[in-house]
């Protein structure tokens, strides 16, 4: 019998050791679970009650209010992208208003007139996508072709934005024609063409320097049939003479030196271009079936 309380009493011990530990654990969470309750109530409620709070600090706000405050901060203020905000607010609030309409237009011109073109060419694409025979549908649509013309780049980078901007340009010419707003489009539709023609003579002088006559001469003649208008024309029409009598087609040559001083006499690049045909014992001379001379009679300069 002692034996068998020997082997026992080892056992009944570690399991009261096992469970003081237990106890000890119990009353350590009640004492977490004890702090814990406290600082749950040391904000608004309960702990409960802050899952199932409401949230009630939006307030609604009259769509004329949040209109003039935007005006406001546009006009008195020039703050505006706050103003952008105020607008932006009129539409979540009062999306079917008339208010909302005049906001959206209103928000176009703030993201202009902050810099932000992606966010007019946003607002004002939704306006003439939402409302196309509103009266402002016309300014809208300048806005957007605006948007593009003032980020075009210099004649060294990529002119897809300047392709975009004269789209957007001639967009608000077809559609409104008689609006004032065609007026300034024209005459931004002149400066993308001639961003695109300065390209075109960049790349060419480039081929020239290389010698590359055939590729030069390719980009001369784009200026020349397309952007007859531009200021770049006159030296287009010289470097055709240039490149022409490179390769040795003396009659293209001529006609470009012969449409050049018809069309722009006083021009140094036509002196420049009637030396170089008479360097080569040929005069200037038009050959009316050339595409050079088609395309200025065509315009009507010819």
């Amino acid at each position: 019998m002692s034996a068998q309380r020997m082997t026992l009493e080892p056992c009944k011990s570690a399991g009261i050791s096992r469970l003081h530990r237990a106890a000890r654990s119990l009353r350590l969470a009640a004492g977490l679970i004890a702090l814990a309750v406290p600082l749950s109530g040391c904000g608004t409620g309960s702990l409960w009650d802050k899952f199932t709070a409401k949230d009630d600090t939006f307030i609604e706000e009259p769509a004329d209010k949040l209109y003039n405050e935007g005006l406001y901060l546009m006009n008195q203020r020039k703050d505006a992208k706050a103003a952008t905000k105020k607008f932006e607010e009129v539409d979540r609030q009062h999306p079917y208003s008339d208010y909302a309409r005049k906001s959206l237009l209103m928000s176009a011109y703030s993201f202009y007139s902050a810099g932000d073109y992606d966010g007019c060419i946003g607002a004002a694409t939704r306006y003439v996508t939402l409302h196309p025979g509103s009266p402002d549908a016309a300014y809208a649509q300048y806005l957007i072709a605006a948007s593009h013309y003032d980020q075009i780049p210099d004649i060294s980078r990529d002119q897809g934005r300047t392709e975009k901007a004269i789209a957007a340009l001639e967009e608000v010419i077809r559609k409104y024609p008689t609006s004032e707003y065609a007026t300034s489009a024209k005459a931004k539709l002149e400066g993308g063409r001639d961003q695109l023609a300065g390209k075109e003579m960049d790349v060419g002088r480039y081929y020239m320097k290389k010698r590359d006559y055939t590729a030069a001469i390719n980009r001369f003649k784009t200026v020349v049939t397309r952007y007859q208008t531009t200021r770049h024309v006159e030296e287009a029409l010289f470097r055709l003479t240039e490149g022409y009598i490179a390769i040795g087609i003396v009659g293209e040559a001529q006609t470009a030196a012969a449409v050049l001083g018809h069309n722009f006499p006083d021009s140094r690049w036509y002196k420049d271009a009637y030396n170089l045909v008479k360097s080569g014992g040929l005069e200037p001379s038009e050959n009316q079936g050339s595409y050079i001379s088609r395309a200025f009679k065509k315009m009507g300069l010819g």
